[in-house]
């Protein structure tokens, strides 16, 4: 790991006169708005991110754990200032951080590699929430990538972000145009496509593959498009109690991931 960031950096601008900032917690044109102590030290240690300005408590600066560049362009700033950059109510621990989005993944740079991990494939998933935890859920058990349609999923955001813990930086986001044509593509990968819902007779444990699977999960509510459906190998279900209907999405990719992981 990096050595801890220095203390003794000046101070760059008055907290509380900052420049930059907005009330509305949206970034500029283009640009993305990070915060919290995960997701901004992930970025910040991520050579493919573009840095436009840092914006911190000094107790912020302190719990990173990495050294900024000299010429970083860092401003100081109060509590209350930080609030006016980011949503409402968001936790952002002392750390704001803007930075261009990072750069489209394809498809095809993430299939056939040596490491053939599970692939996560959501299919309408919009809360960014759900989706920054399965992002998380992601990198804690080793999957090559998720998968999303671009137009029925959230955009690059802080909440993602916060909600991923960092792993928005670490496990490649790929967002297509035609979810079915790019489970087709993942078949002819070797992967082995498993939708799951509830009304599956079989189990995941039943259903898993030897070899590489690809988790197609929807919606909550809706589950699944039909169409979706159809292009899975197989379906299965998380053997779950009555005494719930269902689990959350994100609950339900992190079991599902744990399982192949374990299998």
């Amino acid at each position: 790991m990096m050595a801890k960031v220095e203390r003794k950096r000046a101070l760059r601008g008055r907290a509380g006169r900052m420049k930059g900032g907005r009330g509305s917690g949206r970034a500029s044109s283009g640009q993305v708005r990070l915060w919290g102590r995960h997701a901004v030290e992930a970025a910040l240690k991520n050579p493919d991110r573009v840095h436009r300005k840092l914006w911190a408590t000094r107790e912020g600066i302190d719990s990173l754990d990495g050294e900024l560049p000299q010429d970083f362009p860092l401003e100081y700033a109060d509590v209350a200032d930080l609030a006016r950059l980011v949503a409402k109510d968001a936790p952002h621990q002392g750390l704001v951080l803007e930075c261009a989005p990072l750069e489209d993944i394809h498809l095809d740079e993430v299939l056939g590699g040596a490491d053939a991990g599970p692939i996560v494939i959501l299919d309408q998933v919009t809360d960014p929430h759900n989706v920054g935890a399965i992002l998380r859920s992601a990198a804690a058990f080793g999957a090559t990538a998720i998968v999303t349609q671009d137009r029925h999923a959230p955009p690059e955001s802080g909440v993602v972000a916060k909600s991923a813990s960092g792993a928005l930086e670490t496990v490649p986001w790929v967002r297509v145009v035609n979810l079915a044509r790019a489970m087709d593509q993942i078949a002819e990968a070797g992967y082995w496509r498993i939708g799951l819902t509830g009304a599956a007779d079989a189990t995941l444990a039943e259903a898993l593959p030897a070899g590489p699977a690809a988790l197609v999960l929807g919606a909550e509510g809706n589950g699944m498009r039909h169409n979706i459906a159809g292009h899975c190998d197989a379906l299965a279900k998380l053997p779950i109690s009555d005494a719930i209907e269902s689990l959350n999405v994100s609950n339900a990719a992190a079991i599902a991931l744990y399982a192949v992981a374990t299998r």
